[in-house]
């Protein structure tokens, strides 16, 4: 992926455009926000509960006060002077607790005591009379100085009468001090809080964009879309595949290839595709470049690359038009050899006809001509007799001009006997011109070359044997040279071989038969093909013309 061009690195007011730069701003701003928030949800109650802890400290005087005989006995029996001891006890007491003011006054609202002397002996400004109906008070109130959180209790003598009460007062500036002062710790820890997250911020927006290459939002967005618009347009079928090895994306052209659809997706190849090369070659069993696969009805071209995650991308090919292609000019090729060798051997003998005409041996010549048009007539005739059907016959015939010209004895056996009651005609034709090209590939430029081949038909089953004297199938390779891809032989100029051998399994497995190899009588290679559902009933019309299943099959071949 190529580096964003420098114009776009332009500046530009409002929210930055690359996804490291908004993921930092949006993580700062996280952050910032939970730091304000946290301290805000702190400071809240901390007013409170700072209030509550003063009006509990002046209750906590206001009741020391009052639990001392003395204050009740002086009370009651001196008047309300400013050198009284009424006055002086509490201006101790005062003084040692730290409290604003501590006032002792009688059932009439009288001040005892009073941090202000002038006060002494006055009303106090505020309603004593829960206090002296018994009751604790704790307040936030304002009074002669000022605001203050206040308790007051009832002040009893020695024997439990309420003659008076007590009134302490905390100065409501020194509470509110304490909150100011807590304030610069509580922002310190905020402000670290906040430091830490924003560096925690950065480290994994750094992380963000190594991963996305430092693209933009709207960058990401159209290779998204690009992405889809390419997958789905191209003419390849794509398979991703996770680290597990189930399959995480498929294009089009992947489901109409492999003949499945999005319910794939999360499946191994096995599970989607089942046993076989196909699935092989996608969960990566099978290695190397460019691997023949045949997957239903289509030849298949496969290619496997590794991803950075452990993950892996399949493309695949549809070969099956050039394979029919190739295998027309495999044909065309045989068909071009036998018209040469029929054309060569003509020739040669229209000169020996000329000759024996020009040497007046016309006797000689009418038997030549004879023995020519007979050996022919034969040659078909043999085959005609044997088997029934004419597309299959026409092969044959074919087939021996060509095995001729090669040097090739092809040989229909004398225990050939196959009436033209084929269900799949197309479908045997390719499997004997198959096993047929096969053996004379084998057996070409040997001593005494020969290919044998036998059709039986018994009851509706059709029994199919190739036989030649060539070298063989090892035993450890007769199940390989039915497997796609897989072959001993050259590369013809058009493309790939090892896909007629999987061609005549599948297309015998189709009917519910089988195809297997061993060693022929005086060596070389047997193939046997059983087709058990072959031939229709006697009183069947022969089903001569192929579905579009079967021309499929034919097609590929």
């Amino acid at each position: 992926m190529s580096p964003t061009p420098p114009a776009r690195r332009r500046l530009r007011l409002g929210l930055p455009r690359r996804v490291f730069s908004q993921v930092l701003l949006m993580q700062v701003a996280i952050a910032a926000g939970v730091a304000v928030l946290a301290t805000g949800l702190f400071l809240a109650p901390l007013s409170d509960q700072l209030d509550d802890q003063a009006m509990r400290r002046a209750l906590a005087i206001a009741r020391t006060t009052a639990e001392i005989p003395q204050v009740a006995e002086d009370l009651r029996s001196t008047p309300p002077t400013v050198d009284g001891p009424v006055q002086r006890q509490a201006e101790r007491i005062r003084k040692a607790s730290g409290a604003e003011y501590v006032v002792v006054m009688d059932t009439a609202g009288v001040r005892w005591s009073h941090r202000d002397p002038d006060q002494v002996g006055g009303h106090v400004s505020t309603d004593p009379g829960p206090a002296l109906a018994g009751h604790d008070v704790m307040q936030i109130d304002t009074g002669t100085l000022g605001r203050s959180a206040r308790g007051k209790v009832p002040l009893r003598d020695s024997t439990g009468r309420i003659v008076g009460a007590v009134s302490v007062g905390i100065e409501y500036d020194s509470v509110r001090d304490r909150l100011f002062h807590a304030i610069p710790g509580l922002l310190a820890y905020a402000g670290g809080a906040l430091a830490v997250g924003a560096l925690a911020a950065w480290l994994i927006s750094r992380r963000v964009q190594r991963q996305t290459r430092d693209l933009a939002f709207s960058d990401i967005s159209a290779l998204l879309a690009e992405r889809e618009a390419m997958l789905h347009g191209i003419r390849e079928g794509v398979v991703a595949l996770d680290r597990a090895g189930r399959v995480r994306l498929l294009n089009d052209e992947a489901q109409r290839l492999l003949g499945i659809g999005e319910e794939s997706v999360g499946r191994t190849p096995d599970e989607a595709l089942g046993e076989g090369r196909t699935a092989d070659v996608l969960a990566g069993r099978v290695t190397g470049t460019d691997l023949l696969t045949v997957c239903g009805q289509r030849v298949l071209v496969a290619n496997r690359m590794p991803t950075d995650d452990g993950g892996a991308v399949a493309t695949l090919r549809d070969r099956t038009e050039l394979e029919e292609l190739g295998r027309e000019l495999d044909s065309t090729r045989g068909l071009i050899d036998a018209l040469r060798a029929q054309d060569h051997e003509h020739a040669n003998r229209m000169h020996t006809l000329l000759g024996l005409l020009e040497l007046e041996m016309y006797d000689d010549a009418v038997e030549f001509v004879g023995e020519v048009v007979g050996d022919h007539r034969v040659t078909a005739e043999q085959v005609t007799e044997k088997v029934h059907d004419p597309l299959l016959a026409a092969l044959l015939v074919g087939k021996a001009t060509v095995a001729a010209e090669r040097g090739v004895a092809l040989w229909v056996s004398d225990g050939t006997r196959l009436p033209d009651r084929l269900v799949d005609p197309q479908g045997l034709v390719t499997v004997v011109g198959n096993l047929v090209d096969n053996a004379l590939d084998a057996v070409a430029g040997t001593r005494h070359a020969r290919v044998e081949v036998e059709l039986r038909a018994e009851g509706r089953r059709a029994l199919l044997s190739v036989c030649d004297t060539g070298p063989g199938v090892p035993p450890e390779q007769r199940e390989l040279i039915f497997t796609e891809g897989w072959s001993t032989k050259k590369p013809p100029a058009h493309g790939k071989r090892g896909i007629g051998l999987s061609l005549v399994r599948r297309l015998a497995e189709r009917q519910g038969g089988s195809v297997s190899v061993d060693e022929a009588d005086g060596g070389g290679a047997r193939f046997t093909v059983v087709l058990p559902e072959a031939l229709a009933a006697p009183d069947l019309e022969p089903a001569l013309t192929a579905g579009p299943h079967d021309t499929a099959e034919e097609e590929s071949r």
